[in-house]
């Protein structure tokens, strides 16, 4: 088929890439605008861009696509069908009806369970232990579209938010491919209206723990934040990020380590840390992190 692809972030790669290896045409690329980053804050392509452009696929990253030259220039295109992906701008209605077979967006939970921008992270954070991807007609609402798959996997206990999103792009990648490839004889299905929630975006507020809370509680908020934007604590006057975590027996004042391997008593039952960030260093266990660095037990995170 025709495709236009619209995704920006790393998650839309796979599937870009699936798309291509199955020999579909792809018109065009679009993604997000090149953003200042790094310390000389150089504009920096996104992740999309630099493997479309690796490909040999023309990218176009229009600031919106409101404007009429813009809508007039993606009707041009003559697409089958656009998929969209992470892609970060607000479809307009000329843009949708374009494509022959309209445009199917990839979204990485179960709908309607948590519509919005940051599905994985919430889903983690409620204590989920199933998600998945659907793969759905775009309407103007968001991400009330009719869904045509649906695809589903387990949580796993010490699953993060990165591991969770490596799972669902790669599963994404396939779905979406497969959803072509039957694309004639799939029936939309309309969104229940009940259990509908929205996946907000990640405020950084979020990140700080607050270890009078249950150790559940704690538990996901280190793996649902982690890698970006991080959960963080302070231990020795220095604000850590907490990568990685698992529940742990032990109970005490909450914020105080109960032994000198990191594990914290909570409001209610304890966590032990097992992947830590030191300011200006790299993210490793905490077991390495310990050598040299010592959080002795009774020692108070948080302050």
């Amino acid at each position: 088929m025709r495709l236009v692809f619209m995704g920006s972030p790393a998650f839309s790669v796979p599937v870009l890439d699936a798309l291509v290896e199955a020999g579909h045409e792809i018109a065009c690329v679009y993604c997000q605008p090149p953003r200042p980053a790094g310390r000389g804050k150089k504009p920096r392509p996104t992740p999309v861009q630099a493997r479309a452009e690796a490909l040999g696929l023309p990218v176009r990253h229009p600031v919106s696509l409101r404007s009429d030259e813009e809508q007039t220039a993606f009707a041009e295109l003559k697409a089958d069908v656009a998929v969209v992906v992470a892609y970060g701008l607000i479809l307009p209605q000329a843009v949708l009806d374009a494509p022959v077979h309209g445009c199917l967006n990839i979204h990485a939970s179960l709908l309607p369970r948590w519509r919005g921008a940051a599905p994985i992270h919430r889903a983690i954070l409620a204590g989920d232990t199933e998600t998945g991807v659907c793969v759905m007609q775009m309407k103007a609402g968001l991400d009330t579209g009719p869904v045509l798959t649906e695809h589903r996997l387990s949580i796993g206990a010490t699953e993060t938010t990165g591991d969770l999103h490596d799972r669902l792009s790669a599963l994404g990648a396939s779905a979406i491919v497969d959803a072509l490839a039957q694309l004639e004889t799939l029936t939309p299905q309309p969104q229940p209206e009940d259990g509908v929630t929205y996946a907000a975006k990640i405020d950084k507020a979020e990140a700080m723990i607050n270890w009078a809370e249950d150790a559940h509680t704690v538990d996901r908020q280190i793996r649902g934040l982690s890698p970006a934007p991080g959960a963080w604590t302070l231990i020795h006057g220095e604000r850590v990020k907490l990568l990685r975590s698992e529940l742990a027996r032990g109970s005490g004042t909450a914020g105080q380590t109960l032994d000198d391997v990191l594990t914290i008593a909570c409001g209610k039952g304890a966590v032990r840390l097992s992947e830590v960030q030191r300011p200006g260093k790299k993210p490793v266990p905490a077991t390495e992190a310990l050598r040299g660095w010592q959080v002795p037990a009774g020692t108070q995170l948080g302050e």
